[in-house]
C-alpha cells in the first residue's frame, strides 16, 4: 500500500507531477562537478527549471507559475533572501522517472544523497536482473534506501513485486514515501538499522550503502571502520540470513584498495565459502572519489573502486 502523506508531502508529489508534465530532466553529477558549476555561475539567477530544482540556483517569483510557488510554500522547501528564493530539495531523473532528494551541498547529518553512484547502482541491478527468468512477484527489500530510487526502479524491472524500503533515517523514508507516490509504486516503509526491524525472508535484497570514511560520521556518507567498508560487510552478513531459497542479494558498494588488495572481497570470500551460495563479484569502476585520497585517513589507499556483489542462495541438496 502507499503510505499516507501529510499536506506538505502531498504538495511535493504535486510538484513532481508538474515537473514530469513539463518534461523536466536532470542528471545529478558529483559534488565536485556541482560545486564547479556554482563557482562558474556565481551571482547568476536561475533561468530554467533544472537551474532551480537541479543546480539549486537562486530564483525569483517570476520564473514559476503562481500555483507552483504556492506548492513550494506549502511544502516549506524555500529559503528566501531579499527577493531571491532557493529550493531546499533537488529533483533528479532516471529515464522518465523523477526522484526528490536533498539539496546541494549535501553536508547535513541527515542529508539524502543522490548522484552518480545512484545511476551506477540502478544499472547494476538492471543488468543483474536482465537475464533472470524468475523476476515477477518478488519480495524486494532495499536496505538503506535513501531516496528509494534503487528499490523503486527494481520494482519496475520486476512486475507485481512487493517492495519494502528501509532506512535508519526518518528523512530518507519521508523522501522515499513521496517518491513512491510520485512513481505510483506501493511500498512498505521501515525505519531500521540494516535488518534489525525486518524479520521476513526476501527474494531480492538490494543495497547501495555509504562506503567512505567520514570524519563526522554522517549517515549518508559514513561506511564505518576499515576505510568505510564495515557497513557493507554488515549488510551482506545480515542480508544473507534473510534470503529465501533462490533469493538474490545485489550489493553495490565501494572499497579502498590498499597495496593492490581488496579487503572487502577478502571478507566476502570468507563469508560465502559454503556451498549454500552461488556468487559473483565485479569491479564496476576502478577509480571514484579520487579527491578523498588526499585525506590523511586514506594515506595508504591507492584508489577507491566501486564493486558489485551478486549472491544467490542455492537450493539445498538432499
Amino acid at each position: 500500500m502507499l503510505a499516507e502523506l501529510s499536506a506538505s508531502e502531498q504538495a511535493l508529489v504535486a510538484l513532481l507531477e508538474w515537473l514530469s508534465n513539463e518534461n523536466y530532466r536532470f542528471i545529478t553529477p558529483t559534488p565536485v562537478t556541482h560545486q564547479r558549476l556554482w563557482s562558474k555561475r556565481q551571482g547568476e539567477e536561475a533561468k530554467t527549471l533544472s537551474d532551480i530544482f537541479g543546480w539549486n540556483l537562486p530564483f525569483t517569483d517570476a520564473l514559476l507559475p503562481t500555483n507552483i510557488m504556492s506548492l513550494l510554500t506549502q511544502a516549506d522547501i524555500l529559503t528566501t533572501t531579499d527577493r531571491l528564493h532557493r529550493s531546499t530539495v533537488r529533483v533528479s531523473s532516471i529515464g522518465n522517472r523523477l526522484f526528490l532528494h536533498s539539496a546541494f551541498p549535501t553536508d547535513g547529518e541527515n542529508a539524502v544523497f543522490f548522484g552518480p553512484d545512484t545511476y551506477r547502482f540502478v544499472n547494476f541491478v538492471r543488468q543483474q536482473l536482465a537475464n533472470d527468468d524468475a523476476k515477477n512477484a518478488l519480495r524486494i527489500l532495499d536496505i538503506g534506501c535513501g531516496s528509494g530510487a534503487g528499490g523503486l526502479m527494481a520494482a519496475q524491472y520486476c512486475p507485481q513485486s512487493i517492495l519494502t524500503l528501509s532506512d535508519i533515517s526518518p528523512i530518507a523514508l519521508r523522501y522515499s514515501a513521496i517518491n513512491s507516490h510520485s512513481n505510483a509504486q506501493a511500498a512498505t516503509l521501515v525505519l531500521s538499522d540494516v535488518m534489525t526491524e525486518t524479520s521476513t525472508l526476501f527474494d531480492l535484497i538490494i543495497a547501495n550503502p555509504p562506503y567512505l570514511h567520514d570524519d563526522f560520521s554522517r549517515l549518508y556518507r559514513h561506511g564505518g571502520d576499515n576505510l568505510g567498508r564495515a557497513l557493507s560487510v554488515r549488510i551482506a552478513s545480515e542480508a544473507l540470513e534473510h534470503l529465501a531459497v533462490d533469493g538474490r542479494l545485489l550489493l553495490y558498494t565501494g572499497v579502498a584498495i590498499v597495496d593492490g588488495d581488496d579487503g572487502f572481497l577478502a571478507e566476502m570470500s570468507a563469508l560465502l565459502e559454503s556451498e549454500d551460495f552461488d556468487w559473483h563479484y565485479e569491479e564496476i569502476d576502478p577509480d571514484v572519489f579520487s579527491e578523498e585520497l588526499a585525506r590523511p585517513v586514506y594515506h595508504q589507499a591507492e584508489r577507491i573502486a566501486v564493486v558489485g556483489l551478486s549472491v544467490r542462495k542455492c537450493r539445498p541438496y538432499y
